[in-house]
């Protein structure tokens, strides 16, 4: 259960950015006996690893006016998406499909990664993230956390910082 090789790993390394990989058995996603559960996998990082769920941030994909957005929250709250619409000056935002989701970041869903995706979209990290020295996100794969400084992690995605979260 390795976590070298993924794209946001190396896109790290690439960097030179100082990070801290944390590995943890991940749920499983809901299957065809259960597809009424909703999966939690930021939740679910966050017991594992005994961290804040405050600082543990999951990347969400959303069409802003039908452009993709990558869109770092907190997992202890949810996506208020009419603010980020308001960031990237748009109208209306929806969470994208899985699929689109998947397709445009090269990443499964539960395992996406605001770093190192397949197609660089235009990023948005709450403004909450900048009040911790680190936060964790995907490193790229369900179970695979990456700690890492917050300006970093902005710098790399090329993200916008503003408050897109809203209690959940």
């Amino acid at each position: 259960m390795s976590g070298r090789g993924t794209p946001a790993l190396e896109a790290l390394r690439a960097a030179g950015v100082t990070h801290v990989v944390h590995e943890y058995e991940a749920s499983p996603p809901a299957g065809p006996r259960d597809p009424d559960r909703r999966p939690r996998y930021g939740l679910d990082a966050a017991g594992a690893l005994g961290l804040d769920p405050a600082r543990v941030f999951k990347t969400l994909i959303a069409a802003v006016d039908g452009t993709l957005v990558a869109a770092v929250v907190p997992v202890s709250g949810e996506l208020d998406l009419k603010a980020l619409a308001a960031v990237m000056g748009g109208r209306r935002a929806d969470l994208a499909a899985p699929a689109d989701a998947e397709r445009a970041t090269g990443y499964v869903v539960g395992g996406i990664s605001p770093l190192g995706m397949r197609r660089r979209l235009p990023a948005v990290l709450d403004a909450s993230a900048h009040g911790f020295a680190t936060i964790h996100v995907s490193g790229g794969r369900r179970g695979l956390q990456v700690e890492l400084a917050p300006a970093d992690l902005a710098r790399l995605a090329g993200a916008a910082s503003a408050p897109i979260s809203r209690e959940g």
